[in-house]
């Protein structure tokens, strides 16, 4: 073979090499390990914890996300979140009187790994230590604050000193050897009057180093922000996010402070790709800007074996 059609030949080669690798890429799916957070079914894993797990399994889902009060969690957790069960119809939480090995043996014989710990501001500040066993137990790497206290959001004084609880917190994760993560709410979404948001607070003045940032995409949107802007403005920060969908566009009544509110929008809460949240756009800003667990969640939704693999068949058309 003379060196001219070497050369030609293996050019060819190379560039039908680099098009089977884009057409690869093409059909990789967005989102590749699909999770749920667990406040999605806490009715189905009260009543049938085993088969919760297997349901999830054989969905597809590969990772979950935990709530709590724990059986360690402080007694102001426990003795709030009791007052509150009656109203929701469960009393379930945590490991879901099961051990952290029973809670991650449920999971991993079902193919499902447990990345993420929701928990609460006074076990965080106090408990860090049992919070942080139990999550090296289940191989849980973050754990979460899923909501600052009504009193103390009031002002924006009052976002400085959530920063600053916050780094404290950030700090005692990481001589644990975990990370602590911060989920929004529908609070401090919305624009003050030089453009900024109190939530801008929490993220200028903590440490990436210290606190990360889990996006809740529907409280997100109904409080009046775009996620793709946050995402692309902290790109780094958040590490995780709740994927929901929208029946239609909504925002809260006020400024999305109070329970009232987000109960209030409940209703307008549908599997993944029946709303008008455009998905495929956001998951992609997500993707590019540091997300790395996607957990969808429906918040006690009623017929989880039907819309809870809605939301995942959709997900996985999502390239």
């Amino acid at each position: 073979m003379k060196r001219r059609q070497f050369l030609q030949n293996t050019a060819l080669l190379s560039v039908a090499a680099l098009a089977n690798t884009s057409e690869l890429f093409a059909r990789a799916p967005l989102v590749n390990r699909v999770g749920l957070g667990l406040f999605s079914i806490p009715k189905m894993l009260d009543e049938n914890f085993e088969g919760a797990f297997a349901m999830l399994g054989k969905m597809g889902y590969k990772e979950v996300e935990s709530f709590g009060p724990y059986e360690f969690s402080t007694e102001k957790a426990k003795s709030g979140w009791a007052a509150v069960t009656p109203q929701l119809g469960f009393k379930g939480s945590g490991f879901f009187n099961k051990t952290a090995e029973q809670f991650l043996n449920a999971a991993r014989s079902n193919g499902i790994s447990i990345p993420s710990m929701h928990t609460d501001m006074d076990t965080l500040q106090t408990k860090m230590g049992e919070l942080a066993e139990a999550a090296h137990k289940i191989g849980a790497k973050y754990v979460v604050l899923p909501s600052v206290p009504d009193a103390e959001r009031k002002t924006l004084d009052d976002y400085k000193r959530v920063a600053e609880k916050f780094n404290a917190i950030g700090d005692a994760a990481k001589k644990e050897g975990i990370k602590y993560a911060y989920h929004n709410h529908g609070y401090g979404l919305y624009k003050l009057d030089d453009g900024s948001m109190p939530l801008d607070i929490i993220f200028n003045q903590t440490d990436p180093g210290l606190v990360y940032f889990e996006m809740d995409v529907y409280w997100t949107v109904a409080g009046g922000a775009d996620p793709v802007e946050l995402f692309k403005k902290h790109k780094g920060r958040y590490k995780m996010m709740h994927v929901k969908d929208m029946k239609e566009q909504k925002r809260f009544s006020g400024d999305g402070g109070n329970a009232t509110q987000w109960i209030a929008l409940f209703p307008y809460m549908t599997s993944c790709g029946e709303g008008v949240l455009d998905l495929p756009r956001i998951l992609t800003a997500a993707k590019q800007n540091g997300v790395d667990h996607f957990f969808v969640e429906q918040d006690m939704v009623a017929s989880p074996e039907i819309a809870l693999k809605k939301s995942i068949d959709y997900i996985k058309t999502l390239k």
